[in-house]
Parts: C-alpha cells; structure tokens; sequence
C-alpha cells in the first residue's frame, strides 16, 4: 500500500540542521511492528506515525519510533509533526492550535506557519511536569565513559542528576564548552537513560546553554537536537538554578558537533517556588515529500 510521507529538519530555520525526522502521514493499518521497521529503515533518531485521534476535539493520534523501540513522548516530533499537521489545513490560516495525542498524554500545541508554505514554528506546553529521579552517578564513573577528566564534571552548583519526562535522562554538567565538544559519546551507566551532557552558553545573551545527547541504547549514538532532554532540563535548572516566581526562558543549542545546529526554546513558569509548567518550542522546515510502500 502507498502511503505518503513527509521529513522534516527541526528545531531549526534552515534544511540540512537541526535534526531530522520522518513522519509517516497516512499509517492506519499499520501494526506495531510494521512502523518499528519503517523506523528502522529511515533510521532517524525517530519516525512519527500520525492516525485518527481518539476524541474528534484533537488534531492526531501520534505514535514515535526510535529505531530500536517506540517513545511515550519525544519534543523533536511533537514540533515537527505539529508544524506539517498545520501546513496540511491551509484553509485554516497561518495560526492555530491543537492537541496531539501521545503516549504521555495530550500535548496542547500552538503552532504559526510561514507564508510560502514550507515550514513554521511550533511549540507545546508538557501534559507532565519532568521527574527527579535521584542524583545522578559519581564523576569518577562519568568521567571515563565520556572520555573526561573527573574535574570536567561540575560547573557551579550543578552536579549529575537523573531526571525524567516520559523517557529518562542522565543529566551530566560538564565545566567548559571545550570538554562538553571532547566528550565521547557513551550510554549513561543507567541502561534506561539518555546521557545529556549540558554547560552554559558563553555566547548567550540571557540563560543558555550548550548540550549534547547520546541513547546508544535508542539506535541513536547522538542526537542533534532532543525536546523530550531539554523539557527534562527544567528539573534539572529548578534542582540548582535560583529561579525565582515568574516566567524562565532559556535558550538551548544542541547540534554543533555534529554538523548540525539546532536552537530549542525553554521556558519555564514558575509559581510559591515550584515548577508550574514547562514549555518547548522551535523551527520546522519540510525537505522532502515522498511516498513509502508498506
């Protein structure tokens, strides 16, 4: 059977950035193991399947593959197939907003399209707030998975902690961009985790950070740009940040070592001390439109 699909560079402006992903726009039929294998035939970080919502009020039901297993939740995929599911409803107008429903629950989306009709911006506020999962393993272990010194782990008051958003993460401060680009991609001692490395952003106006991601254990080595990590993130910045009632914006870029430059926005609402909500946004541009027989 024919069935259309469509990939996407995210949390970028431009194609050939950010991070790819394939979107598998007519997938009813399909059955589990089916849309594992397409996973891992376009061999993505992941692949999004869209089907009919459960409750005619959302826009799609939306299931996502790595190419080893499927994800409750993931940002890059949200973004991406928000933006396309928008520039799909041209009558609709520029501007619109939705719920997506994944494994994580319902992801309200709001998303803005561009005026030819090639991409847009999208950005979701998390059905779940991120989850402190316990500190996070020693320096001394972390240090030689990554290819560190011990004294590269750290930077202020940050120290590794595992945090969680649907998938899980080890969450690793490193002290200087310099180590966070020496750093070797590994799989976190965690066998269920992500490995993010983060440092702060030396060029950044306001609150940004460089990171990286490695899940070797997701068909994924490195990821250019992870939405499911950086909402994980605010756990991390509400643990050792002094962040005060108010709303947090945070810029976050991923990608650079491999080529492939990726802007993610965070924000953070934060009310009496505690988290509120957490909110993802970024760019979307299509790259190709094609057709899979399967």
């Amino acid at each position: 059977m024919a069935r259309r699909f469509v990939t996407l560079d995210v949390f970028t402006e431009r194609r050939l950035a950010g991070n790819p992903l394939a979107v598998v726009l007519d997938a009813e039929g399909l059955d589990t193991a089916a849309m594992q294998a397409v996973a891992r035939e376009f061999n993505l970080s992941e692949t999004v399947f869209v089907l009919p919502p459960g409750e005619a009020r959302h826009r799609a039901r939306l299931r996502i593959f790595t190419p080893a297993r499927e994800l409750p939740f993931a940002g890059h995929p949200t973004v991406g197939a928000a933006v396309l599911l928008a520039l799909e409803d041209p009558a609709r107008g520029d501007a619109r907003a939705f719920g997506l429903e994944e494994g994580i629950g319902i992801v309200p989306c709001v998303v803005e399209t561009s005026g030819d009709g090639t991409g847009g911006r999208a950005r979701f506020r998390l059905p779940v707030l991120p989850e402190y999962l316990g500190p996070g393993p020693d320096p001394a272990v972390l240090a030689p998975l990554l290819g560190l010194e011990p004294g590269d782990i750290g930077t202020g008051r940050h120290r590794p902690s595992r945090h969680g958003v649907g998938p899980s993460f080890t969450c690793v401060p490193v002290a200087s961009v310099a180590a966070l680009d020496a750093a070797r991609p590994a799989q976190a001692p965690d066998s269920s985790d992500g490995l993010y490395l983060y440092t702060p952003d030396p060029v950044a106006s306001g609150r940004g950070w460089r990171v990286r991601m490695f899940a070797p254990h997701l068909g994924v080595p490195e990821d250019p740009a992870t939405g499911s990590a950086a909402s994980a993130f605010a756990g991390v910045l509400m643990e050792f940040e002094a962040l005060g009632d108010g709303t947090h914006d945070v810029a976050i870029r991923q990608g650079e070592a491999m080529g492939r430059p990726s802007a993610i926005a965070l924000q953070l609402t934060v009310e009496s001390g505690g988290l509120r909500g957490v909110e993802i946004g970024g760019d979307a541009v299509i790259v190709s439109d094609g057709v899979l027989h399967v």
